[in-house]
């Protein structure tokens, strides 16, 4: 994946917007290069979607990192996500969602899950909402085993077996506006399965610099239990984007 390959993949869900007004999102993107004595690239992008339709509620992510040190690739990822929640109470509802992801150094060439179950609206006012939700689904994942040569760099794959599971899943959402500027935002999910558990946790502080831009700090955690043997179980990728919200 090159840098402008994060780019297409934001392009690609436009659609999505150009054909229905009631969409509603944002779009953030960071780019990090450093030369001289150091050289390291790195850029990451997100989109998210929303639209409520009576007591429907759709929403699609999109998400993409890459990173290089030097001559050495040092981080390439991305993954796409659907959830579709009908309301049965004010605050009960039922939901529907798929996920898709691939990561070239996390020992998992992919992991794509569906899912199905209950969620609650803990706390949903204006300023603060909280809402939890409990599902099962299944899971279908590809580990590799992954050889690394001295200075880091991959020289070789070795593609495992494909695995299904049947998973539980859970998941958090936390939103919180302190004022008309700042806020808060948390996003965790586990998926736990008989192969490996996967957590991940994304939670940014935004601060708006007009109506529509935002900066954004973010700090993005992913952790799989059961990872090939070699790699470490856990990734933390901290960030620093603009965010456009439409």
């Amino acid at each position: 994946m090159k840098l402008r390959n994060i780019a297409l993949l934001l392009v690609a869900t436009a659609p999505l917007v150009a054909h229905a007004e009631d969409w509603k999102g944002k779009g953030q993107a960071g780019l990090l290069i450093s030369q001289g004595n150091t050289e390291a690239k790195s850029a990451n992008a997100a989109l998210e979607l929303t639209r409520t339709a009576d007591a429907w509620k759709h929403a699609f992510t999109a998400a993409a990192l890459y990173g290089k040190s030097g001559e050495v690739q040092s981080a390439e990822r991305w993954s796409i996500g659907w959830q579709s929640d009908r309301d049965i109470t004010p605050r009960l509802f039922g939901f529907g969602a798929l996920r898709y992801g691939r990561d070239k150094f996390s020992g998992f060439q992919y992991q794509a899950t569906v899912s199905t179950g209950l969620g609650y609206k803990f706390i949903d006012t204006e300023p603060t909402k909280l809402t939890g939700r409990v599902g099962a689904g299944y899971r279908k994942f590809r580990p590799e085993l992954i050889t690394k040569d001295a200075s880091g760099a991959v020289i070789s794959r070795t593609r495992l077996d494909s695995v299904g599971d049947a998973v539980l899943t859970a998941g958090i959402d936390y939103d919180h506006a302190f004022n008309e500027t700042t806020s808060l935002s948390n996003r965790f999910l586990v998926e736990a399965g008989s192969g490996n558990t996967l957590f991940t946790n994304n939670l940014a502080l935004a601060v708006k610099m007009s109506d529509k831009l935002a900066l954004s700090l973010g700090v993005n955690v992913q952790h799989n239990t059961k990872p090939p043997a070699g790699l470490k179980n856990r990734d933390v990728i901290e960030t620093i984007n603009l965010v456009y919200a439409f």
